[in-house]
């Protein structure tokens, strides 16, 4: 027995006076309501009505089902009309984590972008290399580079993520040329501390996963733009994302090197827990970052 249907019919038949009158309102037969007030009257095992030919009277147990029954579908309709409101109405806080240097250098833009477009969404923005677990957290979605391995999670591509290695032109000029990747010295190889070299897929990162192993490589930080100052002062080499160094590289205070051996670009995706549902805020957020930052994106202009 559905217990919804089943109280609006018995709702509906003391509000209408009558079964084939609350039959026309439900748009069903005087029968079926009929089988609906006998069942609900069988599940609590009361009378809840005395009929006669021409009318029903609520008995002294149906007023009283009557005012629960009422009070119970008054919630339900508020209920439901909340979510519905909430799947189509573009309001409520956001929950995103993000990495540390993408986030500010790239993402403070765009969320004042979306902050004009959807005024009535909040962003509670949470800065943080490291991989978060979005359910046990509560993220509504995150933003990873890299790889992504298998989960139950939802992964949307939002750019494309180039690593390039680069050198300001004063260290190029002191160790001399380089055309090789074997060539490079472990001592000036600028580290991120992420960077992982398990899956090395090119002959670029197997080069530095080798030099990575050395005790002597002179600077491992978990921070990219940290790494970029040290190689601008002529420190060593790094391996940075385009969307770190583009600057530096438009003013030539950094300068690329073996792009024959540039490994296959990463992405930057969206993840997310669920594809089916989604409210209305997490929909308009995902399509605004998939949009915003061209294609290919703005910062390999360089």
């Amino acid at each position: 027995m559905d217990r919804i249907d089943t109280m609006k019919a018995f709702v509906t038949v003391v509000e209408e006076g009558s079964f084939t009158q609350a039959g026309d309102k439900l748009t069903m037969s005087n029968q079926l309501v009929s089988k609906y007030v006998s069942n609900l009257e069988e599940h609590l095992g009361v009378r809840l009505f005395n009929r006669t030919t021409r009318k029903v009277h609520l008995t002294e147990a149906g007023e009283h089902c009557y005012q629960q029954a009422k009070q119970i579908l008054e919630s339900v309709g508020d209920m439901e009309g909340y979510f519905g409101e909430m799947q189509t109405k573009v309001k409520g806080q956001l929950h995103v984590s993000s990495p540390v240097s993408f986030s500010t250098l790239h993402l403070a833009p765009l969320i004042r972008d979306f902050k004009k477009q959807y005024p009535e969404v909040s962003i509670n923005l949470e800065l943080n290399d490291r991989k978060v677990d979005l359910i046990q957290e509560g993220f509504d979605v995150a933003l990873r580079i890299g790889h992504l391995e298998d989960s139950s999670l939802i992964a949307k591509k939002v750019a494309p993520v180039r690593l390039v290695l680069c050198a300001s032109p004063d260290y190029l000029s002191r160790v001399g040329e380089i055309s090789h990747p074997e060539q490079l010295i472990a001592e000036d190889y600028l580290r991120y501390s992420y960077m992982s070299h398990e899956n090395a897929d090119s002959e670029l990162l197997l080069a530095l996963k080798n030099k990575s192993n050395k005790k002597s490589s002179g600077l491992v930080a978990n921070n990219g733009e940290v790494l970029m100052s040290a190689a601008i002062a002529g420190e060593g080499y790094i391996l940075q994302p385009t969307f770190i160094v583009s600057s530096a590289l438009r003013e030539g205070k950094l300068v690329t090197f073996l792009e024959d051996y540039e490994p296959p670009p990463f992405a930057l995706y969206a993840v997310y827990p669920h594809r089916e549902l989604q409210a209305s805020k997490l929909r308009v957020f995902l399509d605004f970052l998939s949009n915003y930052f061209g294609e290919p994106p703005y910062w390999d202009d360089f």
